[in-house]
């Protein structure tokens, strides 16, 4: 699992200052409430489970977790009745867009690693991935902030693309080696799983979605998730960090038999007698 940067989020007046915007400071609290009881009202009326997972596209482990968990919902048979919302969250709010170094570099940098211990660390990340069947090239990864590929996924999720907006920067970051805050690389890939692509540009130049993204994270802060990925199932368990394919099993069928008691239509034993149907027929 990665983990968020916790000097920028241990001090309380940097998540004032970048998770709630002014004016949500007085009924943020408010509002929280309101949408985790809708949310809750409506799962029980859904005709499809929800599962939410809060990842960032800078995780390595997001993109394992996003196969392993995708190999245990085939297996669960239940594919065709969850539905899933990718939500939005940033290991390091404050990291700087660098194409100039790659992410061993900053590792190192950043950690205080020699570069050999950074590399050594992505070289096991890469062999984790490979036995997923995913391709990791960590030394061509670029190091940037996430914010906009962030408010990208938010666009495509209107569109009903939330699933491909996240397969397609994953792959493009972490195989491609591809800049994440580039806005014409987002506009490449928008219009790769299907967006228009002037409404990507006039997203990317504008703040659309900025508070959708925002939300997703201090929503993620009131949960108590720190790390990615992080899976909410049913509106009742949490699943944390890229976990094994049985442990994600388990979960979904636990949560999909209790989904299933709960939203059960009663069943009438039905008496017969005369009566009358809407086309006209009585009797």
């Amino acid at each position: 699992m990665c983990q968020q940067n916790n000097r920028f989020f241990d001090n309380p007046a940097n998540i004032i200052r970048y998770i709630i915007p002014p004016y949500y400071k007085f009924y943020f609290a408010f509002t929280t409430g309101l949408r985790v009881y809708a949310n809750f009202a409506l799962s029980k009326e859904r005709e499809n489970m929800k599962i939410e997972i809060w990842s960032d596209v800078m995780c390595p482990f997001c993109y394992i977790g996003k196969r392993r968990f995708e190999d245990a919902l085939q297996q669960s048979g239940h594919r065709e009745q969850v539905e899933i919302e990718w939500k939005s969250f940033q290991l390091n709010p404050d990291i700087k867009t660098d194409p100039s170094i790659n992410i061993n570099q900053y590792l190192a940098d950043a950690k205080g690693w020699t570069l050999d211990y950074a590399a050594q660390l992505n070289d096991h990340v890469t062999q984790m991935a490979a036995e997923v069947g995913l391709t990791y090239n960590m030394d061509r990864a670029i190091v940037a902030n996430s914010f906009n590929a962030h408010r990208f996924t938010h666009l495509a999720k209107k569109h009903g693309l939330g699933d491909a907006a996240e397969e397609a920067l994953f792959k493009a970051y972490f195989t491609e080696g591809l800049n994440m805050d580039d806005n014409d690389t987002l506009i490449k890939l928008g219009t790769g799983i299907g967006l228009d692509a002037a409404e990507v540009k006039q997203v990317l130049e504008s703040d659309v979605y900025a508070d959708e993204v925002k939300y997703d994270i201090a929503q993620a802060q009131q949960l108590g998730i720190r790390g990615v990925p992080f899976f909410v199932m049913n509106n009742k368990y949490g699943v944390s960090g890229a976990q094994a394919v049985p442990v994600f099993l388990e979960t979904i069928e636990k949560s999909f038999t209790e989904w299933q008691q709960e939203n059960k239509k009663p069943s009438l034993t039905i008496i017969e007698g005369e009566s009358c149907s809407p086309d006209g027929d009585c009797g």
